[in-house]
């Protein structure tokens, strides 16, 4: 285990919420899932590689999703010009590729995210509805080319969170041993 059940910070949130309050429950949770998993590692142990030929990482799934947070909440729901931090249409990987065993490459993730979680968290919080939208003509998030309720741009970012949290617990585990939580 990680940290004892009694001082997981997931298990502070509410319960028995509205349909708001319960999905950003979880993607709070899922949020910090990510940083626990990434806890007490070096700049080696963060761009370990999982199997060639992948290029992926624990430091690539946090650049990876801060890149994600804000094509998501930036660019698609409040419709600002947000170009993404670590990849580009030229070099369309440089989330993990550019994952490299450097403490500064590491610490600009870590701000990119938090940045980014803390820009999504307030961007929800004053959102009237969960039946406000936003707009995904490339249907870089499932859309099919359309609109997207925030509702349904919540539900994706926790299945983008549940989807990588399978890759850090398997990184983690071939980097220390450590499992569970």
């Amino acid at each position: 285990m990680f940290i004892d059940l009694k001082d997981d910070p997931r298990e502070s949130g509410p319960t028995l919420g509205d349909e708001r309050t319960t999905l950003v429950e979880v993607l709070r949770c899922a949020r910090l899932t990510l940083e626990m998993k990434c806890s007490g590692l070096d700049a080696e142990a963060m761009a370990r590689r999982s199997v060639e030929p992948s290029t992926m990482s624990l430091l690539g799934l946090v650049r990876h999703l801060a890149d994600m947070e804000r094509r998501t909440f930036r660019e698609m729901m409040a419709g600002q010009n947000a170009p993404r931090r670590f990849c580009s249409d030229t070099d369309p990987d440089g989330d993990f590729d550019r994952a490299v065993p450097d403490p500064r490459v590491v610490d600009e993730a870590w701000d990119a995210w938090r940045e980014e979680v803390d820009f999504a968290t307030q961007f929800v919080a004053d959102a009237p509805s969960l039946d406000i939208t936003g707009d995904d003509p490339l249907n870089l998030h499932g859309s099919g080319g359309g609109s997207m309720s925030l509702r349904e741009v919540l539900i994706g970012m926790i299945f983008e969170y549940a989807r990588h949290m399978g890759h850090a617990d398997l990184l983690r585990e071939r980097i220390d041993g450590r499992i569970g939580q």
